[in-house]
């Protein structure tokens, strides 16, 4: 199977259904915008590959499997490039009268996977990636931190009035 670029990921599941118990295998391969969270995200052209198996229930699909994807980010402690591959466990229900939360709707004789995949991958993106776990930080000939003193550096800096009865006790 080639790689799809259409957005919805929608899949017909009539004659799985048919016999309860039937099972049917997905395997492929789409690419999906907007899959980010402010720390990381899938690269705009980033393949997610879908390794499924759909299975009939009594008044249902379940799905289950995996879903691998790229990710591309910045690490939290040095800001240099992180990136990594995303492997997440799907298991989901989808069944006509869908419990809000829970399970997804089963409309006709159809299922919209594209809302699964999102939320497993968007779910499972790093909120605060590491380029490596021995990561120190920046390197500080890299980025010397110079302080410049404004004006005469021995003056004391000017307090605060209200503070000022402080001053009255004797400790």
């Amino acid at each position: 199977p080639g790689v799809s670029r259409r957005a919805g990921l929608v899949e017909h599941v009539a004659e799985l259904r048919r016999h309860l118990g039937t099972r049917r295998e997905v395997e492929r391969s789409v690419v999906l915008d907007e899959l980010s969270v402010p720390s990381a995200s899938v690269p705009a052209d980033g393949e997610v590959r879908l390794h499924l198996v759909l299975e009939s229930i009594f008044d249902g699909v379940v799905v289950s499997g995996r879903v691998e994807a790229p990710f591309v980010g910045e690490c939290r402690r040095c800001l240099g490039p992180v990136q990594g591959v995303l492997d997440v466990d799907v298991r989901e229900v989808f069944e006509r009268s869908p419990t809000d939360g829970e399970t997804w709707p089963l409309v006709g004789d159809d299922i919209d996977l594209e809302p699964v995949v999102r939320e497993a991958v968007v779910l499972s993106l790093p909120l605060a990636p590491l380029c490596g776990e021995d990561c120190l930080g920046p390197a500080p000939e890299a980025y010397p931190a110079t302080v410049e003193p404004d004006g005469d550096v021995a003056a004391e800096p000017a307090r605060d009035p209200r503070w000022a009865a402080l001053d009255e006790l004797d400790l």
